[in-house]
């Protein structure tokens, strides 16, 4: 196997760490023996674990396999700083590896080169490898949290052909097929949360839960209640996990009742007694948030569009017309075409009987 070979092969084993590594990011390794074998292979575990290169360590080991001399193929550099787990470039210089090949810098600051450096310093080679834009993508959300201080926002809607994510009368389950909610739930699970407005919540009940593909991460819940309107009988108190309501305008009693179902109420006061949506996210940034998965109603859409919020939009088109109805995001009105948002396509594909699209703001 050439370098891009096993850097692939160091990309997929990442892959296996969407769910669970939260909010680690994805990193896949792959040491390779001098006469080409693989020897080892390995992922990032859940926080807290074992990170990719301790893993293919361990495998090596394991099959006993020596790897003294053997080249490491990482998507991400080493880490150089004692968080819950020892530095991974310590590891590699006590292994002996001759050489680290690894796709891109991480982006913390706690990293950022002091990783490669130190194992140059202890004689390894240090080679930037293949497929540094792949690994990127692959951790945009933490990218997004070490570079900007906020989370990836990713802005997921289920729309008829005429644009349409629901009737006038608000009913909206089913527009799209089942196979496209699967996937919706896959996208869900790359998340470390799941947010809607508290005007979902009063008219669909949802659980905002992954439950149509396996996870071992269930991601934080999210929602937008400047008033603290939630019913502490709502179905998204009754799942398993941390629900977080952020809220503008202070009443102790809803929030008391609200806290003993479980809820943690975080105050991020706007204008005209909203919740200022920059500064929740700031917020979701220190509490580890790399990816932030919106499913809410036009209203609170529009306003993620409006202040320039949206990284990303996942819309599920059904092969259905629904005339008057409601719109993905309430926004404008625009006076000229000039104004609008102006997209860029990154992929379009069938699901099922649906067709996804994914497109993010034009820079």
């Amino acid at each position: 196997m050439n370098s891009e070979d096993l850097m692939r092969d160091a990309l997929a084993l990442a892959e296996q760490a969407i769910g669970l590594s939260e909010p680690n990011p994805r990193v896949g390794c792959v040491i390779s023996a001098a006469d080409g074998r693989v020897i080892g292979r390995g992922h990032t575990q859940q926080a807290g674990g074992p990170h990719a290169e301790v893993m293919a360590l361990r495998e090596a080991a394991e099959h006993g396999e020596d790897v003294r001399g053997a080249t490491v193929h990482v998507t991400l550099e080493p880490c150089a700083h004692h968080g819950r787990t020892p530095p991974c470039c310590d590891a590699l210089v006590a292994a002996g590896v001759a050489r680290v090949v690894m796709a891109v810098e991480d982006p913390n600051p706690l990293v950022a080169g002091q990783g490669a450096a130190r194992l140059r310093a202890a004689g390894i080679e240090v080679i930037d490898g293949p497929l540094g834009d792949a690994s990127r993508e692959l951790n945009i959300g933490f990218f997004s949290r070490m570079e900007r201080g906020r989370p990836w926002l990713r802005m997921k809607a289920a729309v008829s052909l005429d644009g349409r994510t629901a009737l006038a009368n608000g009913v909206s389950q089913w527009i799209t097929g089942e196979a496209a909610r699967a996937d919706g739930h896959a996208w869900r699970k790359r998340a470390g949360a799941v947010l809607t407005g508290v005007g979902t919540v009063l008219d669909d009940n949802p659980r905002l839960d992954v439950r149509l593909v396996a996870t071992a991460l269930q991601p934080l819940r999210v929602v937008v209640d400047s008033r603290l309107d939630t019913p502490p009988q709502a179905r998204i108190l009754e799942q398993p996990g941390h629900v977080l309501l952020y809220a503008a305008q202070p009443d102790e009693a809803r929030a008391a009742a609200l806290r003993q179902r479980g809820a943690e109420i975080a105050m991020a006061p706007g204008p005209r007694g909203k919740v200022d949506l920059a500064a929740m996210l700031s917020d979701l940034a220190t509490r580890g948030i790399n990816e932030l998965h919106v499913e809410a109603g036009h209203k609170l859409n529009g306003s993620f569009v409006r202040e320039a919020l949206v990284d990303e939009f996942l819309v599920y088109v059904a092969p259905k017309l629904l005339g008057q109805g409601r719109e993905l995001a309430a926004f404008g009105p625009l006076e000229s075409l000039d104004e609008a948002l102006a997209l860029h396509f990154v992929s379009v594909a069938p699901v099922g009987s649906d067709l996804r699209i994914v497109a993010r703001p034009t820079p």
